[in-house]
Formats: structure tokens, sequence, C-alpha cells
């Protein structure tokens, strides 16, 4: 999943913002945060996913998390970015709102998923965190993207 430092047992992870509440992905999958660029449309693949990118000469699809998990779809600004994030060989970007910080979590801070999650599908979360007066939602990335994984090794 996450790094996990040292005897303290802490993961690092990325937290970024969709909508009101913040997430996070474990450092260990994400391969850089960039600024939006010109995204290429690809036909008949579901709406969240808005194309494919060519960054550094890899072809990268391109998914709205705000779309994948049904919350209401914002324009693209100046605060939006892209985490590339790579599982088993296969790299793909999240539009978030913001990414905000990396920061370290105590393991033993991250409760399991609520039975009541609120805007998100529960098999999308593998966990909240509290850290301080924070809550962030712990994303489970194989469930977010594996219809994306199907759908780009099949059609992109």
């Amino acid at each position: 999943m996450a790094e996990i430092s040292g005897s303290t047992k802490e993961i690092k992870v990325i937290v970024f913002q969709l909508m009101d509440k913040e997430y996070a992905v474990g450092v260990d999958v994400v391969e850089s945060i960039e600024k939006l660029i010109s995204i290429t449309r690809v036909p008949k693949i579901p709406s969240y996913i808005k194309g494919v990118i060519n960054l550094r000469g890899v072809v990268t699809p391109i998914i709205d998390l705000r779309e994948r998990f049904g919350m209401e779809v914002k324009a693209i600004d100046d605060t939006s970015r892209i985490i590339i994030v790579s599982l088993e060989e296969f790299e793909v970007g999240l539009i978030v709102d913001s990414a905000n910080d990396v920061i370290d979590i105590p393991v033993n801070s991250i409760e399991p998923q609520p039975e009541v999650v609120g805007s998100i599908e529960s098999e999308f979360i593998s966990g909240v965190a509290k850290v301080d007066k924070r809550l962030l939602v712990m994303l489970n990335l194989e469930k977010v993207l594996d219809p994306v994984k199907r759908v780009t090794t099949d059609e992109i």
C-alpha cells in the first residue's frame, strides 16, 4: 500500500481535495503531480475517462475523480492538478481539485471505512485517517481504477 517508515509505523501520503473533502493516496504509487495539460479525447470510452495525455513520451489515460465518484463536475481551474499514479505497470492520471500536501500518518490513526461515508461508494475507500483535526479519506486505488484499467487496455 503506502511506504511505512521506521519503528513509528507511519505511512507517507499525498493529500488532495475533491469538493470540500480531503483524500489521500500513498506516495509509493504516485509518480508525479502535474498542472493540467491538453487532453486528447478518445471516442467510445466512459465519460469519466477524459482522454489521454503524452507525458514525457508516455501516453497516459486521464480520469476525472469527481465524475468517477458521481460528484458534481467542476470546471478545470488554476488549482486543478493531475496526480499520476502507477499500479502494477499501469499508469493513469487523476484529475483533482487541488493537491494539498505530503504528510506522514500514524498507522494507528487509520480506521476502517465507516458504514456511511457520504458521496463516494464505500468500495473505493480503504479507511479514514484522523490527523489532528482533519479527516482524510484513504482511497483504494485498485477498486477506483479497475474499470479504467480494463477499458484502457482493451480500447486505448
